[in-house]
């Protein structure tokens, strides 16, 4: 089956590597412009326009979709020359106009990391770790005028590890993902598919913000675990010491229940924020509960371990907050 794909970051090209291996044809790609990046800010390719390229793929590249702009309109005149029979998704990050929905015989395919109804919109893996939740997987869904909420065509199920960070849980879900996505077309092409509605609640993942990665110190621990492990690594989770913002890699909430360590008692008598500084950890006070530091990444500077970061402070208990 002819296909024209679309898609800009990483966890994009997993899928189409496995579509160009499949027994599909992918004619050309559609994909962001190249972004400025870097202290340079010179021009870079998105990952999936690289990957095309080495592969010899037609890459097309529109600032917009909208009907009526060069843009637009370009690729109108294109997609009609190419004559996909479906146009597969994933984080193409550009809307799909109304007048283009019907293109191609079946459709624009989206690949969306949740199960959907849950999760509709930007940043599906992130929501679920934040939220605690104990399952999700990936969608492949027909896409319509609505925000993901089209006939669902495929699903498959993860389960989400206690330590995830969004980058763990992603990585997996863009190698199911583009299995599902692959079995899709099969299906589509062999006239076996199968679309349904989506059933039950919705719920609604926003684009990421850094405010939304700033760490609550007054918030139970578990929550505080996974806020960072969802914004771990972009856009980071951090927090400020002093008046500077200083990032946190993933931490571990420790139990204090039956622990007999020597400065259980100082552990336990932590405010939100405050730092105790063991000869071989670090521990934050939280809203209930305590977690310790993995690593931390102060201004200017790369991520480091908590404790060589803390041996610089010459600071003593309570005299070191996060704020």
């Amino acid at each position: 089956m002819r296909i024209v794909f679309a898609g800009t970051p990483e966890p994009a090209v997993v899928a189409l590597e496995k579509l160009i291996a499949s027994e599909h044809e992918v004619v050309a790609v559609i994909t962001r412009p190249d972004a400025r990046r870097g202290r340079g800010r010179s021009l870079h390719p998105s990952p999936v326009k690289a990957c095309a390229e080495s592969h010899g793929i037609e890459v097309l590249t529109p600032t917009t979709l909208k009907p009526g702009t060069e843009d637009g309109q370009e690729l109108r005149r294109r997609l009609i020359e190419l004559e996909p029979a479906a146009i597969p998704v994933v984080a193409y990050g550009n809307l799909i106009t109304p007048d283009l929905l019907g293109v191609a015989p079946h459709g624009w395919v989206n690949l969306h990391f949740s199960l959907l109804p849950a999760w509709r919109g930007a940043a599906p893996v992130q929501a679920a770790i934040a939220a605690g939740d104990d399952i999700t997987g990936a969608t492949t869904f027909r896409i319509d005028e609505g925000l993901d909420t089209g006939e669902i065509l495929g699903t498959v199920t993860e389960e989400i590890q206690p330590t995830d960070t969004a980058d763990d849980l992603l990585t997996r879900l863009a190698y199911t993902g583009g299995d599902l996505l692959v079995a899709t077309m099969d299906l589509l092409e062999s006239g076996q598919a199968a679309p349904r509605a989506q059933e039950g609640e919705a719920t609604y993942a926003a684009k990421i913000s850094k405010d939304d990665a700033c760490i609550r110190w007054q918030e139970p621990a578990f929550a505080i675990d996974r806020t960072v492990r969802a914004h771990t690594p972009a856009p980071g989770a951090w927090t400020l010491w002093g008046d500077k913002r200083v990032k946190l890699g993933p931490l571990t909430p420790v139990s204090l229940d039956g622990d007999a360590r020597p400065d259980r008692e100082q552990l336990e008598q932590l405010q939100p924020g405050e730092l105790h500084v063991a000869k071989e950890a670090v521990f934050v006070g939280t809203g209930s509960g305590v977690v310790q530091l993995g690593n931390i990444q102060p201004p200017g500077k790369k991520m480091m371990e908590a404790t060589a970061w803390a041996r610089g402070l010459n600071q003593t208990d309570g005299k070191v907050v996060f704020e």
